[in-house]
């Protein structure tokens, strides 16, 4: 369980293709504090530690990742020289400062438009048919692992949704947001209240 609160930005250092995908990923934390099998929550994807090392502010921990996650996720991030926006599982007692994220993504978005609004980035985000139902206004939403709150909604002719964010110049400057550029790909994942309300209306359906 994640709160979409980004601690630092890690690059991929490793991509090394044999069954899974094993990625090595820089980071500024103290490897005697990354346990094996504790899970990192990477630009929003929740991914298990398989090795670590380095030293404390300079280390680095590897990861497995599935072709079913690649194929579900930005292929943005799953590339060499890649930056991730990284976050530790939560423990019991820190502060949910953001919203309960799952690290499971739902769908990839497209920056549909970057602009300047009073200092701070306004984004608008292509999100497909499947998950437009589940987004709402002042509601939050999970993009490449960052919480935040959706300014408005536009329902598309196809089905999809257009939805606008703020980023303010902190975001902006401790994750990979600020760099977004129209065209990029973001791994997008609903409010968890938006999940289980998706599920009753699936079985509604059938």
């Amino acid at each position: 369980m994640f709160t979409g609160i980004v601690t630092a930005i890690g690059t991929v250092t490793s991509v090394a293709r044999s069954g899974d995908t094993r990625l090595v990923i820089a980071c500024p934390f103290d490897p005697a504090k990354i346990a094996i099998g504790a899970s990192i929550a990477c630009s929003g994807v929740c991914l298990t530690v398989v090795e670590r090392g380095g030293s404390a502010g300079d280390a680095w921990f590897a990861v497995d990742v599935s072709d079913e996650t690649i194929s579900k996720t930005s292929p943005l991030q799953w590339q060499d020289g890649a930056r991730v926006n990284l976050e530790p599982a939560l423990k019991l007692g820190d502060e949910l400062g953001g919203h309960i994220v799952t690290g499971h993504v739902d769908a990839v978005g497209r920056v549909a438009v970057r602009g300047e609004r009073g200092g701070s980035i306004h984004l608008e985000i292509d999100a497909p048919k499947a998950i437009a139902p589940y987004i709402a206004t002042k509601g939050s939403i999970t993009v490449d692992g960052v919480s935040l709150t959706v300014n408005a909604v536009e329902d598309l002719a196809d089905g999809s949704a257009r939805f606008s964010l703020n980023i303010i110049p902190h975001t902006a400057e401790v994750t990979t947001l600020g760099a977004l550029k129209e065209g990029d790909a973001v791994n997008l994942e609903i409010d968890v209240l938006a999940r289980y309300l998706k599920r009753m209306q699936d079985i509604r359906a059938v």
